[in-house]
């Protein structure tokens, strides 16, 4: 028996314009300076933010996408886009950093005068634009991993450009230019870090592994010890989005098949204490007349 708890995922397309308007202004400020102040680290940066937009776009069309109803041919919807955009974004993080720290290694070899009063200028409006982004998403960065991949987008470039205010003044303070390319250095890593968590789950996600957070052992203990329940198989836990996780169970039952009031308990317990919005039941007399009872079987 199926029993679906409708937990609609919260409405993000204000926080996404928003941010979307926000970024597309900067990166263009931020282009025109660079270019007027013949800058290569601030041209550099806005196209570095030019592919957090992007990453931003595919985000936002993801979450509408979730949120399309079932087909004949897409029974659950396009809830998995979500899945997909999270490891896009991951991806295309680890693409954009590795573009910065190469851009920074190539500098300590070719150090570049830099103009540190318009660096801190600029990077400072980057700041204030890219955490107040980050701010619109840290809601949802626990639950929904699609929106974790668009705040730690943000809370990055956040992180990059508080980085460039720093090294403007330290380059003004000391005339040592080699100091840019090694702050860039010192932030790439504080991002791999946190891109490279984002980048695990969302490959395992995408591999219908049990979603964090779930003890899919606490799971099935839970099952095995309700009344009249001698045995549990079949037992599948999988992610339908970054937000909704799908299972499916045969319980073997002997002396009776449960009925409604006990699957809907059932159904009502695992997604209260687990966290499982669609849980399909099946109730079973003998297990031994099951193909998929054994272990090996899928």
């Amino acid at each position: 028996m199926n029993h679906d708890h409708d937990h609609a995922p919260t409405n993000y397309d204000k926080a996404f314009a928003i941010g979307i308007a926000l970024n597309v202004t900067y990166v263009v400020v931020e282009a025109v300076f660079g270019v007027l102040a013949n800058s290569l680290a601030l041209v550099a940066d806005a196209g570095h933010n030019l592919t957090d937009v992007l990453s931003l776009l595919l985000a936002w069309g993801a979450s509408r996408l979730s949120q399309i109803q079932p087909t004949e041919r897409y029974t659950y919807g396009l809830r998995s886009s979500s899945i997909l955009a999270s490891l896009v974004n991951a991806i295309i993080l680890l693409i954009a950093i590795g573009a910065i720290a190469w851009e920074a290694i190539r500098r300590f070899n070719q150090p570049q005068e830099i103009p540190g009063g318009t660096m801190m200028a600029v990077a400072a409006l980057g700041v204030v634009i890219n955490a107040a982004t980050a701010l619109l998403f840290i809601k949802g960065r626990k639950s929904d991993l699609n929106i974790k991949g668009a705040f730690l987008h943000m809370a990055a470039d956040a992180g990059v450009s508080l980085g460039v205010v720093l090294a403007g003044f330290a380059i003004i303070q000391t005339g040592l230019y080699w100091i840019d390319p090694l702050t860039s250095l010192v932030i790439v890593g504080i991002i791999a870090v946190g891109t490279w968590g984002l980048l695990r789950d969302s490959a395992r996600l995408a591999l219908q592994a049990v979603p964090p957070g779930i003890d899919a052992n606490r799971v099935k203990e839970y099952l095995a010890a309700l009344p009249e329940v001698v045995s549990v198989h079949d037992l599948h836990i999988w992610p339908m989005s970054t937000r909704e996780t799908a299972l499916t169970a045969h319980l073997e039952m002997p002396n009776g098949n449960g009925g409604d009031k006990f699957l809907h308990d059932v159904c009502k317990h695992l997604h209260d204490q687990f966290k499982i919005e669609h849980c399909t039941i099946q109730i079973e007399q003998n297990a031994n007349a099951c193909s998929l009872a054994p272990e090996e079987k899928v």
